[in-house]
């Protein structure tokens, strides 16, 4: 009987070799180290996120109450009238926060959290401040923005008149909204640079050095806008930005370069890897693969170490937590928003993206990673859940994702 040789898998052979990295890595360690990382492809939904959703709110509860205590007991002399004075000479730098009364969060104290983590900041910029900080309150109807009036003694406040007809899309209005704030700050301070945050935009610690850093840069001044937020989710390589391609591709050619010259000091398993362009080619798919399913995210915070490791590049269309307008281009946004009518799926962003885009001589910006931590769970604009709970089904918690501090 015809008897037919068994193919050997032997060690030494590099497609053997290959296959048991590639299998280890991916199959084991990564899934091993990444499980509960939220932004890594690895993690595991079913079983965590559901916990760190209502870990999140938990945290965001308490440091809402914290914030309340520390606000109602503040001391500071009472300012004018709330119709907030112009100040008394243009800043460097102007932090518009932009407010407005959220039914389902009164107890997060959004307002109070973003506002106390800006004093913080605030008080630790020497005799020289950072910034100067107003607020911009666009609560419409009979009800008031309780936290704001309890921040009038310590901040100027802008109130949106009362309006008894209001624009039907809620897009809409939320764009007229901020078109006012950025007006009447700028009107306000006349300052030199002017930071917009919603209301539920937290700045890190880093918030103020960075933003000198930026604006010591010559981009800056020829920018519409620059984003310092953009949603942990969407921050991935496998992403049709172009500059997010080649930035993956460059880190998978670093790394697989690093890698060869690696084994070729120290190579404990015998890979058969030597320096050519074939093994170089394999080897930056495996790093490529591999950043891409822990999670870019995670390899972005190492620019933390330093302001001058933030990363530039041209703006992506979602969201507006947290812009930075340079010089007076906060007037050249309000005329951009004021010529279109938002509705969904062209709410402000996309109305700024495609003005950037599409308007000679204009730019924009993002820096990464995010200079701001976003801690909203319910929208001041937007239908909400009845209750922090009913956010917690499959479809609310996987929303709430953007809101969970890492």
């Amino acid at each position: 009987m015809l008897r037919l040789p068994r193919p050997r898998v032997r060690w030494s052979s590099g497609a053997t070799q290959t296959l048991v990295v590639f299998a280890l890595t991916f199959c084991a360690v990564l899934p091993v180290c990444c499980h509960r990382l939220l932004h890594s492809y690895y993690f595991l939904r079913s079983a965590y996120l559901d916990a760190a959703s209502e870990d999140a709110l938990r945290q965001s509860l308490r440091r809402g109450q914290d914030a309340l205590r520390f606000w109602q007991s503040a001391s500071a002399p009472a300012p004018s009238p709330a119709s907030a004075p112009a100040l008394s000479r243009p800043p460097e730098l102007l932090v518009a926060v932009v407010t407005a009364r959220r039914r389902e969060a009164l107890r997060y104290h959004y307002l109070l959290q973003v506002t106390r983590e800006l004093t913080a900041l605030l008080s630790g910029c020497g005799e020289r401040p950072c910034a100067q900080v107003v607020l911009c309150d666009v609560q419409s109807g009979p009800d008031v923005n309780e936290d704001a009036e309890l921040l009038e003694r310590h901040f100027p406040v802008i109130r949106r008149p009362y309006r008894s007809s209001l624009p039907l899309d809620t897009f809409e209005r939320e764009k007229r909204d901020y078109v006012f704030c950025l007006r009447r700050a700028f009107r306000l301070a006349r300052p030199r640079n002017m930071v917009v945050l919603e209301d539920d935009a937290v700045p890190r610690p880093d918030f103020f050095r960075v933003l000198n850093e930026l604006l010591s840069r010559r981009f800056a001044a020829e920018s519409l806008y620059v984003k310092l937020y953009h949603p942990e989710r969407l921050q991935r390589y496998w992403n049709p930005e172009p500059y997010r391609i080649l930035e993956w591709v460059g880190l998978g050619l670093l790394g697989a370069t690093l890698l060869l010259r690696l084994l070729t000091v120290w190579n404990p398993c015998s890979l058969s890897l030597r320096m050519s362009a074939g093994h170089l080619a394999l080897l930056a798919v495996y790093v490529m693969a591999a950043a891409e399913l822990l999670g870019r995210h995670y390899l972005l915070e190492a620019r933390r170490l330093s302001p001058q490791l933030y990363a530039v590049s041209p703006a992506t269309e979602c969201c507006t937590p947290a812009m930075l307008y340079p010089g007076n281009a906060s007037l050249r946004v309000a005329a951009y928003l004021d010529r279109a009518a938002c509705s969904r799926g062209n709410a402000k962003d996309t109305v700024l993206y495609r003005a950037a885009r599409d308007t000679p001589g204009e730019r924009a910006h993002s820096v990464e990673p995010n200079l701001v931590t976003h801690i909203g769970a319910f929208s001041s604009i937007r239908p909400n859940p009845g209750s922090a709970q009913a956010a917690l089904t499959p479809v609310g918690a996987l929303w709430l994702t953007s809101a969970i501090p890492l």
